[in-house]
């Protein structure tokens, strides 16, 4: 199917949470963006999803809703997997009647973290956690819906908007002398800017360039250059901080590295979350600088505003 000309219509959902905040900003200058948060659009509503993208009939939609919560996905597992696996399909359901692309985020979850190396996409995905397995499970239904589809896995996600882990560190920093963090796993930082970026990039080039059947779709791990642990990441934080001249209690000496076993959760975390990027940066021609500028340019935004007082359950004691 050949693009028809003018600009896109795109529908973005999940506006609310950490990438789809920075969608919010990356997208607006593509088409007419269309932006939906829970109250207008409940993920958890076959109908109203229906009726949504029937209303709208966008040409992409940009699917960042989600349920995040990892610990509390065994306790709530259905609606876990209503929001991100049966709503996803619904989406690929639409779009592929509409003749358009979903682009939709999953996770590094998806995968166990026993390897010794980064994945590839072509890896086997076998989750520990509800949470993972909810991902997964919407990732395999927009494969057989024969939507196009761009499915975009994501690690270690923090932005200015929502919780996260550089909050929580920025906000037990500033009440605690001393901090203890898991150094046991590892993975690359992503900044929510990136991934609305590179987004942002595809999404362009989707619409300008090719036609549906030779647009490089599927599943692409995106994640910034590099690698650390959350204990390296903490460090790095309150180093950014000090640098920047926020006094607080705790500095990037006064951060303990524990193991996962001295810091047990509710849901089991992949020890590896590392994810070759070469797929994605190959496709579109696109570079992924190192975790530290996005997480530098965050700590700015973010040490502008004050310390920010939302704190997540990420595995700082």
């Amino acid at each position: 199917m050949q693009r028809k000309a003018g600009l896109p219509t795109l529908l973005l959902t999940g506006s609310s949470g950490q990438i789809g905040f920075e969608l919010v900003r990356s997208l607006a200058c593509l088409g007419k963006l269309v932006v939906l948060d829970r109250s207008s659009c409940d993920l958890r509503d076959e109908g109203q999803i229906r009726k949504t993208v029937r209303q709208y009939r966008p040409d992409v939609i940009v699917n960042a809703a989600a349920y995040t919560d990892v610990n509390r996905a065994p306790l709530e597992r259905t609606e876990a997997f209503v929001v991100n696996a049966a709503a996803p399909a619904i989406l690929a359901d639409e779009v592929r009647a509409l003749g358009g692309l979903l682009v939709h985020y999953s996770t590094d979850y998806v995968f166990d973290g026993k390897l010794e190396r980064p994945y590839v996409e072509s890896d086997a995905a076998t989750p520990l956690s509800e949470y993972g397995r909810s991902k997964l499970a919407g990732e395999q239904a927009i494969a057989a819906s024969g939507a196009s589809a761009l499915i975009l896995r994501a690690s270690w996600v923090a932005g200015v908007h929502g919780r996260n882990f550089v909050k929580a560190i920025l906000r037990q920093a500033s009440e605690k002398p001393r901090l203890h963090v898991v150094a046991d796993q590892q993975g690359a930082p992503t900044s929510a800017a990136l991934v609305a970026d590179v987004t942002a990039q595809v999404v362009a080039r989707y619409w300008l360039h090719g036609n549906r059947e030779t647009f490089k779709g599927g599943v692409y791990h995106l994640a910034a250059a590099g690698a650390t642990t959350w204990h390296g990441y903490a460090v790095e934080i309150l180093s950014i901080a000090r640098r920047y001249g926020v006094n607080l209690a705790a500095g990037p000496d006064d951060v303990v590295a524990v193991s996962s076993q001295e810091y047990p959760l509710a849901a089991c975390r992949p020890a590896n979350s590392m994810m070759d990027t070469t797929r994605l940066r190959q496709a579109f021609g696109l570079y992924l600088p190192d975790w530290r500028v996005g997480i530098d340019h965050l700590l700015r935004q973010l040490l502008a505003c004050g310390i920010p007082p939302a704190v997540a359950n990420t595995g700082v004691a």
